[in-house]
């Protein structure tokens, strides 16, 4: 008979609505029960609804219908028969047994069919018998799966002379005794047997390795004793999506799968935070929610009996749940590291290790090679191989023959194995070869160290969903630009690029042009599309254009564009509550909008672009800068400059990023696209070019620059190429830090980089005139001479008293 199986879409929406189900229902049952005290109906409730979903299902059914505790009829949860019957035994009176819905007798016991429940006699539905015709119950169905009744006599062998016949003839080893104990032990009924047997008579390959394709559970079940109990021929299937070796699932599309595999065809997009992943549960309105967002819920959180704060349940304890900042982990001292902390227990030496360890790589001091470290020490760490290289405790990948990996089973295959196996499944054909557009992607993946790393964005990440649903699509910015936008996208679209897949492109402008784009489509009327269309692409993109000269967009470009453009639109929109266009208003409307403290400053860029094309009267000039608004605090500066410099403890990217703001009054955006080709790296100096003039860098930042131009490394693993050129390498491959990380990293330690920035400009601007400060720091001429007259510095006759000074060889002779 074909097993059918429940799928995420056939499951009911569960209410999230219910914070406290159990008080609903132990409410709801002890206002019409006398004889039941509310802890007793709490301890029943508890019993037979263990769960928080089984909980608000039994909740919401009693909810809708609170008759069904009187007259216990069907439709309902099972859950709610469940409780009708645990309720009748401890001695309720009032509330109803469930009644059959086919005879309406009371039920101590209960067949169902849908949402509706039977005694034995009603479920038994009759059909006409295959042998005599006679509609009667069903006893027993053939080999077809034709019904016959209790009265026909069914012509079959025993079924389990048949299994041994055909195991036996596979394992000789086995005796028939041990054979009919594990056919009686994985087919407990007749009709179990009678389809096993007829199964293998079918399929004796089922049990050589192609059990996936078993349609009996008891199949697997029946593999699996034999193994245990020593066959040698008869092996346990793998799962056909990732080929390893472990408990299949469920049956899905006629093949058994493993339960992650079961999980990944039952992906849907979550209706709250739009990741693709098996749903925990539904809403109120049948909507998938990830289980993520499922934990979430109000509903699904409970005070943590620690922290008493209400939060998602970690671990349950006697005294009461706990959340996962409470939660006890077995601490120890790492044998690697030496730290004390949580810990865990190596199975490679049987000693504590910390997480930080158990995912920390190194060139091991055995081998010589980049690998995960499992044993030694921090200064002496050994790899797996190198840790236990005693025979017998490692095996060879039967795939590739990769020593150095502990398997669970004689058939399992290494990590690197299953990645190949997988590539092919998410970037190849139906034939398994993969797609010339993808060839790239596929090496790049099959080829990284870090095949964990890999792993992980195979099984969690949205990026092999998004490939497979492109398949037959040319791979270009177009065909990503088409999809809905979020993170996966953006990062895919950046391996793809790193990999030289795609070519390179301005990601700020395209994201800036496509959202100008939606922004006036989204006006209704033509006249202010018109306008804000030769506003933004006509005046804002080309005058940004015109800045870029050649290189990409910033961060902080795109959202100054995006700032005055918001701003004309909401001027608009003022005027058009007032009933004014823009060539209507008058002065008066504008002041009065000014006035306002929800007015946008930035309005002004658009009215002096509006005045001099003479498509307004309207005036509002800009405002000269008038000096540093934030306190100038020269003794923090060196302070925090001192601890960068001499404080080992802090990593040396943000050393130096935090002494460049400090020293050179560089900005975070300025300082994260700096790259190689900016440093000039001698024996002897190290010059770093911030502007048209290189700066000769002192120790001990010299010192430190050097070591972050040869130990610099990103964080991204997929798509990264081997050498980077980014000084200051970012998540992204191929990409540099984001001037907001970078920002939020240096304020960690303390560091405010604009206020940092303007204090550095301040003191500088009095020691350097602004000529040579412009050309020294790379900023603009008219910036280095507002920071001067702010500073108060007079360089008016600096040139001269250069000019009279006397060369140091003279002045040094007596």
């Amino acid at each position: 008979m074909p097993v059918t199986t429940p799928t995420a879409e056939d499951a009911p929406a569960i209410p999230l609505v219910l914070a406290d189900p159990v008080g609903v229902t132990v409410a709801l049952v002890a206002a019409i029960e006398p004889n039941l005290a509310p802890a007793m109906i709490a301890g029943i409730v508890a019993g037979v609804a263990g769960g928080r979903v089984k909980q608000r299902r039994l909740a919401q059914a009693l909810t809708d219908r609170p008759d069904m505790l009187r007259d216990g009829r069907s439709p309902a949860p099972r859950v709610v028969a469940d409780l009708l019957i645990a309720l009748r035994r401890a001695g309720a009176a009032v509330i109803s047994a469930p009644v059959c819905a086919g005879c309406g007798k009371p039920l101590r016991s209960l067949q169902r069919r849908g949402q509706d429940w039977y005694c034995a006699p009603c479920d038994r539905r009759p059909e006409p018998c295959c042998v005599c015709g006679q509609s009667r119950p069903v006893a027993f169905r053939d080999r077809r799966g034709r019904p016959q009744c209790v009265q026909c006599p069914v012509d079959e062998r025993d079924p389990v002379d048949t299994i041994i016949t055909i195991v036996t003839g596979l394992e000789p080893g086995l005796t028939a005794e041990s054979v009919a104990d594990v056919v009686h032990a994985a087919a407990t009924r007749r009709g179990q047997r009678h389809q096993l047997a007829w199964e293998l008579q079918d399929r004796p390959e089922l049990l050589t390795g192609a059990g996936a394709k078993a349609t009996a559970p008891c199949l697997l079940r029946l593999i699996d004793l034999l193994v245990t109990a020593g066959a040698q021929t008869i092996t346990a299937p793998a799962c056909p999506h990732c080929q390893r070796h472990i408990h299949l699932h469920r049956r899905i599309d006629g093949r058994w799968l493993c339960r992650n595999c079961v999980a990944k065809t039952r992906a849907r997009p979550c209706a709250e935070c739009g990741a693709v992943r098996e749903p925990g549960s539904r809403d109120e309105h049948g909507r998938p929610l990830c289980p993520t967002c499922l934990l979430r819920q109000p509903a699904n959180q409970e005070t943590c009996t620690t922290c008493r704060r209400r939060r998602p349940v970690s671990v349950r304890t006697p005294d009461g749940p706990l959340c996962q900042s409470c939660r006890p982990w077995p601490t120890g001292t790492c044998a690697i590291c030496g730290q004390t902390g949580p810990c865990l227990i190596s199975k490679t030496t049987g000693q504590p290790w910390c997480r930080a360890c158990k995912q920390r790589w190194a060139r091991c001091t055995g081998c010589g090679q980049d690998r995960p470290i499992r044993g030694g020490t921090i200064a002496a760490p050994l790899c797996a191989t190198c840790t236990r290289p005693d025979p017998g405790f490692w095996q060879a990948c039967p795939g590739c023959g990769e020593p150095g990996r502990i398997h669970v089973g004689g058939n399992a295959r290494c990590a690197r194995c299953t990645i190949h196996r997988r590539l092919r499944q998410v970037l190849g054909d139906d034939s398994d070869t993969i797609r010339p557009d993808l060839q790239a992607l596929h090496d790049a993946l099959a080829t990284t160290n870090r095949t964990a790393t890999v792993e992980g964005w195979l099984n969690r990440s949205g990026a092999p969903a998004i490939l497979q649903a492109l398949a037959g699509q040319p791979l270009t910015h177009d065909t990503l630009d088409a999809l809905p936008p979020g993170k996966p996208v953006e990062h895919l679209r950046s391996v793809l690029v790193a990999i030289g897949t795609l070519p390179a492109r301005d990601e700020q402008l395209t994201r800036l042009h496509r959202w100008i784009t939606d922004t006036i489509a989204a006006r209704a009327n033509p006249d202010e599309q018109h306008l804000l269309r030769r506003y933004a692409i006509w005046h804002v993109l080309r005058r940004l254009r015109g800045r870029l000269n050649g290189a990409d967009t910033t961060h902080h470009q795109f959202l100054a564009a995006k700032r005055n453009i918001n701003a004309a639109v909401a001027l608009l929109d003022r005027l058009a509550v007032h009933g004014r266009a823009l060539a209507t208003a008058r002065q008066a409307d504008l002041d009065q909008w000014l006035a306002d403290d929800n007015a946008r400053r930035e309005a002004g860029n658009f009215i002096r672009w509006a005045r001099r094309n003479k498509l307004t009267t309207l005036e509002l000039p800009a405002t000269r800068w008038a000096g540093p608004a934030t306190p100038i605090d020269t003794e923090a500066r060196w302070e925090r400059a001192r601890l960068l410099l001499h404080d080992d403890t802090i990593d040396t990217e943000l050393r130096v990023a935090g002494l460049l703001v400090l020293l050179y009054a560089q900005q975070p955006a300025s300082i994260s696209r700096l790259t190689l080709d900016y440093l000039q790296i001698t024996s002897d100096t190290i010059r770093l070019r911030l502007g048209r003039e290189p700066i000769v860098l002192p120790e001990p930042l010299a010192g430190l620059v050097r070591d972050l131009a040869s130990t610099r490394r990103g964080h991204a693993v997929i798509g990264a190429p081997g050498t980077s050129p980014w000084l200051f390498p970012g998540g992204q491959p191929g990409r540099p830090i984001s001037p907001f990380q970078l920002t939020k990293r240096l304020r960690d330690l303390g560091l405010n980089p604009a206020q940092s920035r303007s204090t550095a400009l301040f003191e500088l601007a009095t020691e350097l005139p602004a000529a040579i400060l412009a050309r020294m720091l790379g900023i603009h001429i008219s910036v280095a001479a507002a920071w001067q007259r702010a500073s108060a510095g007079d360089w008016t006759t600096y040139a001269a008293v250069v000019s009279r000074r006397q060369p140091l060889d003279a002045a040094r002779k007596p």
